[in-house]
């Protein structure tokens, strides 16, 4: 009997994702359930944007959660390396496999052409899919390119027309039609292979038997089951899991919702509360009860009892999970190392210290000026804002600028943040200590405290955003009219 293996493979390319998480939580649960195995793999193949400091953080919070693996680039195994930035050569050879039998080509087309042939198809109301013929190019012309070393990705071929079918353990037969598929992209033009062909060839190479992903990857399912078929394996069991929501429906977003596990580790929940909540998304314990242990979920763990509705990840439940938590499960002594593990450690608090130090007189002071380091969102309203001088729409603007300007820093450290603001102030005409007034009450929640850029830095870069959005709502928030001027502007800068 084939033993069961499952796996998750994050991309290390920003904060780790409490969605992430969550499909974490239930390949393990399905692992154990069959007594199998579960593998970490990393999917760092997008060069420009992965860090090694975002990889570390998707270890750290996935382990604080409790959820452990049993290969993965950390703890080794048998099937490594288990970072794709590693695994270079491998996908060379099966990609150039698929060329010598006919299942892919080398594409010369430049993006501008590519855009043409969308713009065009779009105009005659044709499916804006790409196929092989479309890009084929004139055979001496094709010769030109090849002959001057053009750059070129490699694209899988895909039929024009027909349909395909995919079985899903939750959701029986998918249907997909093949003119809705493109040809995909394997290896882009620096060598570095797409999503598509590197998740095959690792999901086999490293015998995964089963994989649960989000239902965002049914429309790739087709893609995937035909390079299965042109290598001659065996498809792994798909289930694609239904994705998380906002209260309002929407997917869940860090536009709407804090969607970091750095955000709920900083604010101080408790780890097994959140993987509690998260085995709640879409999943029932046999006898409905809401806590319960990872131990216990997986012990009764089924992946028939997965409702297929969006799951809304709801921050006000689980706000109320954790204090059952926190009354129930810890007596003083486990509260206390628990506040010690959460912020007052020598670690963190050693960051606050050359804070605070030259401004305190008694040890009392400390309170007062460095509370905002061990509180979630501070308690502001307007009237916190009176003194900024600024109109209320360049104040909204100002601040909303700069959530999305932060949302694209990939290392979190003061230099970064404080090049960032000193651009985006020259963009506003302001001078630097007029942009940060704003942001100051923001982020510290008074207009005298520490070095605002310092407390950024030093709280991480979700409950900065946190913080940034909180007082963009207390400030009446963005309409939606607002919002997509706001947009323009931004893309203009």
């Amino acid at each position: 009997m084939t033993t069961v293996r499952t796996r998750i493979a994050p991309s290390p390319t920003g904060d780790p994702h409490v969605g992430t998480a969550y499909i974490a939580l239930f390949n393990l649960c399905f692992a154990r359930q069959h007594g199998g195995q579960f593998i970490l793999r990393i999917e760092d193949t997008d060069r420009q944007r992965s860090t090694a400091e975002s990889e570390q953080m998707i270890l750290d919070s996935l382990r604080w959660l409790g959820l452990d693996w049993d290969e993965g680039p950390d703890v080794g195994g048998p099937h490594g390396p288990y970072r794709q930035s590693e695994r270079g050569d491998i996908y060379a050879e099966y990609a150039r496999q698929l060329i010598e039998t006919g299942h892919a080509f080398r594409c010369y087309r430049t993006s501008e052409e590519l855009d043409e042939l969308r713009e065009t198809r779009k105009a005659q109301g044709l499916h804006l899919a790409l196929k092989p013929e479309d890009l084929a190019l004139p055979e001496a012309e094709l010769r030109r390119r090849e002959a001057e070393g053009w750059p070129h990705v490699v694209r899988m071929k895909v039929p024009a027309e027909g349909t395909c079918v995919v079985n899903d353990m939750l959701r029986g037969d998918i249907e997909v039609d093949w003119a809705q598929v493109d040809a995909q992209i394997l290896l882009k033009s620096d060598g570095m292979p797409t999503y598509h062909l590197a998740n095959v060839v690792d999901d086999h190479l490293m015998g995964i038997t089963h994989v649960l992903r989000g239902e965002e990857w049914i429309n790739s399912a087709p893609k995937h089951k035909l390079l299965y078929e042109y290598f001659g394996w065996d498809m792994p069991v798909l289930c694609h899991m239904p994705l998380l929501r906002n209260p309002d429906k929407s997917k869940l977003s860090k536009r709407k919702n804090p969607t970091s596990i750095n955000y709920y580790r900083r604010m101080g929940f408790l780890p097994q509360a959140v993987t509690n909540y998260l085995g709640r998304m879409g999943w029932s314990m046999p006898d409905d009860r809401e806590k319960f242990t990872l131990d216990e979920m997986m012990a009764h763990f089924d992946i028939q009892r997965v409702s297929l509705g969006g799951p809304v990840f709801d921050l006000q439940k689980l706000t109320w999970l954790n204090g059952v938590y926190i009354r129930e499960d810890l007596d003083d002594a486990a509260l206390l190392a628990a506040l010690r593990e959460w912020a007052f450690n020598e670690r963190y608090v050693g960051q606050i210290l050359p804070q605070v130090r030259p401004r305190i007189e008694t040890l009392s002071d400390v309170a007062p000026l460095a509370g905002h380091f061990f509180a979630g969102v501070p308690p502001l309203d307007e009237q916190s804002f009176a003194d900024i001088k600024l109109e209320r729409e360049t104040l909204l603007k100002l601040l909303q600028f700069l959530v999305w300007r932060l949302e694209g820093v990939t290392r979190w450290e003061k230099e970064s943040l404080l090049a960032e603001i000193k651009s985006l102030s020259g963009a506003f005409d302001l001078k630097m200590k007029a942009f940060l007034a704003p942001v100051f009450v923001a982020i510290t929640g008074s207009a005298t405290s520490t070095s605002v850029m310092d407390a950024m830095a030093i709280l991480g870069s979700d409950m900065t955003r946190a913080r940034l959005r909180h007082a963009i709502a207390v400030l009446g928030g963005v309409s939606k009219k607002q919002a997509k001027r706001f947009e323009k502007e931004y893309r203009d800068l």
